[in-house]
């Protein structure tokens, strides 16, 4: 019965909660009391005591079904966006949308309940859409300043092997020299000179110019990978004049004598490097692409969705029934969400079949060689059955893990999985991982590495004990060796630094931190947020990314919450649901390979 790791463990958070229920939305019972909140009328099962109104965005709901232990939200995204308990952060998480996109996702539970909840969301999306929305400014926040006022260390990008130069950064490092553009100059034409790395953080760099010494006056950092980075040597190749900065002309007076002294034998970036940056830019999914992606409201199933476009390895999604082509999804090329044409058939999936009987012109198949490739299993010997116990990450509260079950077994290793005490009758808040998974553990894994793990909801008998559960519910639990136990060696330290995705919000990349590391399981705390938001990620994830990957592809970054009221409002109108990125961010990327050495010239 108990074939996993011995443990009981604290219970220290609710169970988790999920997306709104596959079932449509039927009409409304005449016979239940009515509810009048800001104009709008909704009409749910207990109109006396158990209700509760969201102190962010006015939506009423049953209590037992708001997030976090107070009840005063009705999503994750409303208790974000209030706890700063500013203005202008309240403001700015309505500009960017965040209420009501998660308005049900907890009312699931209940299947009348998530009929009425749906109900409540389609009248509050309605007016959001009617609604213009602001994007915001980032140029109030640079990572260089942030990380000099606190010391902070960024990891390295060698930690990050989907991102560009994640495999190939080779001795980038500091004292690495290039050449870059002379700010401090008063000739009217670019000129360049030779600067030092001082510090990395990710593709960030601290650049000193050439003959400064210790004076750090004019340090300035950049994205190594920007276009206007050379080798040293780039300027002599390309006829472009290396000029000293004008604060220092006057230390040398043979300046040609003085950098042959300084360079020879330091390192610089390799020849070819530009070449390489550009290369690794190139992405194979293109526009138009379909593809086969969970559905974001039914986590039990997956829908058709077209690749709209392509944003540093990053997919916006639209589903193909969305006629106006806002109903959407972000997802990287390899995220395990995402699958061929026909995959969920090949292994017994739920799929939602689309109205759309024949593809829209220019739209075509993805070719299956592009998605990642998940390890093979043999599932003909000791495998995982319907009705095991396990540990996993909520997909829909991902700073718990929790006790599951595992609910289905499909075909090439995929299971679907159940968060205990938060199911639906239907199982439409299942979802699927991979057996080799690193978001799934054996019974015990949380009690071993002193992690909370979230019991039942509604199980009473505490402190958790996985010995008395099992033998109450009668399971046995998922013999430990069928888990992945590899453990790559990634790099990653606690206190880094990072850019994150935000899961609960996918199109958002945020500033955040590594603040704990549990093997390959990493803690990411957003930063000027609380700790009820972080999110547990595994270390290969492609959601994670190196400081500078935004500013480097063109992405809008998420500051700090902290920061967000210091940050100037910029309103920008927004066509539909489309997002705004920075303009005229370099495209490049780098792929290059270890620096080359200056030779002394003879």
């Amino acid at each position: 019965m108990f074939d996993g790791y011995d443990s009981c463990s604290e219970d220290t958070s609710s169970s988790s909660s999920s997306e709104e229920s596959e079932e449509e939305v039927a009409p409304l019972p005449s016979n239940l009391p009515i509810i009048k909140n800001n104009g709008q009328v909704y009409t749910y099962p207990d109109g006396k005591s158990g209700m509760a109104t969201c102190e962010m965005c006015g939506m009423v709901g049953v209590r037992d079904a708001f997030y976090s232990k107070t009840k005063r939200f009705c999503s994750v995204s409303c208790s974000r966006s209030y706890s700063s308990n500013s203005k202008k952060a309240s403001i700015l998480a309505r500009l960017q949308g965040k209420p009501p996109t998660k308005k049900a996702k907890v009312l699931q539970k209940q299947p009348l309940v998530a009929k009425l909840a749906a109900y409540a969301q389609y009248q509050a999306t309605l007016q959001n859409q009617a609604k213009t929305k602001a994007a915001v400014s980032m140029e109030g926040f640079s990572w260089g300043n942030y990380i000099n006022s606190n010391s902070f260390i960024a990891a390295p990008v060698t930690c990050f092997k989907h991102a560009p130069m994640g495999t190939c950064w080779g001795d980038i490092s500091e004292n690495v020299r290039v050449e870059v553009p002379n700010t401090d100059c008063s000739l009217p034409t670019k000129v360049f000179w030779i600067a030092g790395i001082v510090k990395l953080a990710g593709y960030n760099a601290l650049l000193r110019y050439e003959g400064f010494e210790n004076d750090s006056s004019l340090d300035f950092w950049c994205n190594i990978c920007g276009s206007d980075i050379h080798p040293v040597g780039w300027c002599a190749a390309s006829g472009k004049p290396l000029v000293p900065p004008r604060t220092i002309q006057h230390k040398y007076t043979n300046w040609k004598a003085f950098l042959v002294k300084r360079l020879t034998g330091a390192k610089t970036l390799p020849p070819d490097f530009s070449q390489k940056v550009s290369e690794s830019m190139q992405y194979p999914f293109k526009p138009c692409m379909r593809v086969e992606v969970v559905d974001k409201r039914h986590l039990c199933r997956t829908r058709v969705a077209v690749v709209e476009s392509v944003i540093g390895g990053r997919l916006r999604l639209v589903y193909e029934e969305s006629e106006d082509r806002t109903d959407d999804f972000w997802c990287h090329m390899h995220s395990p969400l995402i699958h061929h044409i026909g995959w969920s058939r090949s292994i017994g999936h739920r799929f939602k079949r689309s109205d759309i009987t024949k593809k829209q012109d220019g739209h075509f198949d993805t070719p299956p060689h592009l998605f990642a490739k998940v390890k093979e299993v043999d599932q003909s010997g000791e495998w995982f059955k319907e009705g095991m116990k396990l540990e996993a990450i909520d997909p829909l509260n991902l700073s718990t893990i929790c006790v599951a079950t595992i609910r289905k077994v499909l075909a090439d290793g995929f299971l679907m999985i159940g968060i205990d005490g938060s199911e639906a009758a239907d199982g439409s808040d299942w979802f699927c991982y991979h057996a080799t998974s690193p978001s799934i553990f054996p019974v015990g894994f949380c009690e071993i590495n002193m992690i909370e793990l979230t019991p039942p909801r509604g199980y009473t008998k505490l402190p958790f004990k996985w010995f008395d559960y099992l033998r109450e519910t009668g399971s046995i639990a998922a013999p430990v060796k069928l888990f992945n136990k590899d453990v790559p060696n990634h790099g990653f330290r606690v206190g880094m630094k990072l850019e994150a995705v935000d899961l609960m919000e996918p199109r958002l990349i945020c500033v955040a931190t590594v603040t704990r590391i549990i093997h390959r399981l990493l803690r990411i705390h957003f930063d000027g947020w609380e700790e009820e938001y972080d999110q547990w990620v595994d270390c290969e994830s492609p959601d994670l990314y190196p400081v500078g990957w935004c500013q480097l592809t063109g992405y809008q970054l998420q500051p700090p919450a902290s920061q967000l009221t210091t940050l100037q409002l910029k309103e920008e109108l927004i066509d539909g649901e489309d997002y705004n990125f920075l303009q005229g961010a370099s495209d490049q990327e780098s792929n290059g390979s270890a620096n080359f050495y200056i030779k002394q010239e003879p």
